[in-house]
């Protein structure tokens, strides 16, 4: 009689029995890391503005992913993100949260001498205090379970000024700045901390720049990969920082810009 063949190892990319937490993943690239993380076997919890996830419910559903769990929170008002997140933890007890992907950003764009106030304090609410309300709830608990993987969502403005968009600059150095801190405290209990600053990708976020022909053309041209990047380009880099495969990665920024840095 033939022996059955041994039952392959699992990869070190999977992440079956995984529970992960996805910020701003209606559209976009929260959304395209979400179905991503489904096809590597992670079951769901969306963080969003509001419950229209329609889409991203659907993707993460044809990725063999189950129903998805929605909680809803505006992030420009970080004590009700840090809620929803507390809330998020305790009723995840029985399953707790192994992933949190910190994707929820937006941008406002103006000269420095002519941002109001206002605007530079939503941006910094939502791309940096809020981050930061998602991640202290969720990231204790993964320090006191002794292992959890958090991915923030940086930018290629996380290492260069930029033009007309200083609070956005601003809250992405920051999160750089803390995902090194964290990854310095939360590393000894088995949590890696790290980020991925996306190139120019094709979102919302871009799209005054997509629409001036002269200044898209400047952008594409600098690009060695020679085009805009998509939303799926950055599920790779997402579902390895979230796997095993990275359990030696800590404190690290992963570019994912077509080449961007190296010009």
């Amino acid at each position: 009689m033939t022996q059955a063949p041994e039952p392959a190892p699992p990869s070190s990319l999977s992440l079956a029995g995984k529970t992960a937490l996805v910020t701003g993943a209606r559209r976009g690239i929260g959304a395209a890391i979400a179905a991503g993380l489904a096809a590597a076997g992670a079951e769901l919890i969306l963080m969003a503005r509001d419950a229209a996830l329609e889409d991203t419910l659907e993707a993460i559903k044809q990725n063999g992913g189950g129903q998805a769990r929605v909680i809803t929170a505006d992030f420009a008002d970080p004590a009700a993100v840090e809620a929803a997140a507390t809330e998020a933890v305790a009723a995840a007890a029985g399953r707790p949260i192994d992933i949190l992907v910190n994707n929820a950003g937006t941008i406002r764009r103006a000269p420095a001498a002519s941002t109001a106030a206002a605007d530079w304090q939503h941006v910094i609410d939502v791309n940096l205090n809020s981050t930061w309300a998602v991640t202290r709830p969720v990231g204790a608990a993964m320090v006191q379970r002794g292992g959890g993987k958090i991915i923030t969502i940086a930018s290629l403005l996380s290492f260069q000024g930029g033009i007309t968009v200083p609070a956005y600059t601003a809250s992405k150095h920051a999160v750089a700045g803390l995902t090194k801190a964290l990854a310095n405290e939360w590393g000894p209990a088995g949590v890696q901390v790290n980020a991925i600053a996306p190139g120019y990708i094709s979102t919302d976020n871009t799209t005054d720049l997509r629409a001036d022909a002269e200044r898209a053309s400047a952008i594409r041209d600098r690009i060695p990969a020679g085009r805009w990047g998509r939303p799926e380009d950055l599920v790779g880099a997402a579902v390895f920082l979230a796997s095993a495969a990275s359990d030696y990665v800590n404190g690290h920024i992963l570019a994912v810009d077509g080449g961007w840095l190296a010009r």
